[in-house]
């Protein structure tokens, strides 16, 4: 399994509204970026990713399953974008901020804060295990 860290601002798409969506997930769609969309190429279904509140919040707040594997993001006039389904799985009891990645020495060399712009990122097995300890589970 691999893990991977999702970017969305609240005002356009929050931890609720991914939640609402019950076990049959939502497009992750409108990524414009190449490298989050050869990340996103990557994923299998079954991996997990953080959901992270972006500009509003700065907090990873929960845990989702990716359940459906790349395909074309129909809201890409260009056909050069992918986009994947993922659904809600857990949310973090206690909400990791950046703040807190920042400070922890272990989290230094994370996707999140050295391509700090990139909205889907890789996350390495042994930083997964300490932010999910940072969360409370």
């Amino acid at each position: 399994m691999a893990y991977w860290l999702m970017k969305s601002e609240p005002s356009a798409w929050s931890w609720d509204q991914q939640v609402a969506k019950g076990a049959k997930g939502e497009a992750w769609t409108g990524v414009r970026n190449h490298t989050a969309k050869l990340n996103m190429m990557k994923m299998k279904k079954g991996d997990r990713a953080f959901f992270y509140h972006s500009n509003e919040g700065k907090e990873i707040v929960g845990i989702v399953e990716i359940v459906k594997e790349h395909y074309p993001d129909l809201s890409d006039k260009t056909g050069k974008f992918v986009c994947v389904d993922i659904a809600a799985d857990k949310p973090l009891k206690k909400p990791v901020t950046l703040a807190a990645i920042k400070v922890e020495k272990a989290l230094a060399n994370m996707d999140l804060l050295k391509q700090s712009r990139l909205s889907v990122g890789s996350v390495k097995a042994d930083e997964w295990k300490l932010i999910c300890k940072m969360g409370g589970l």
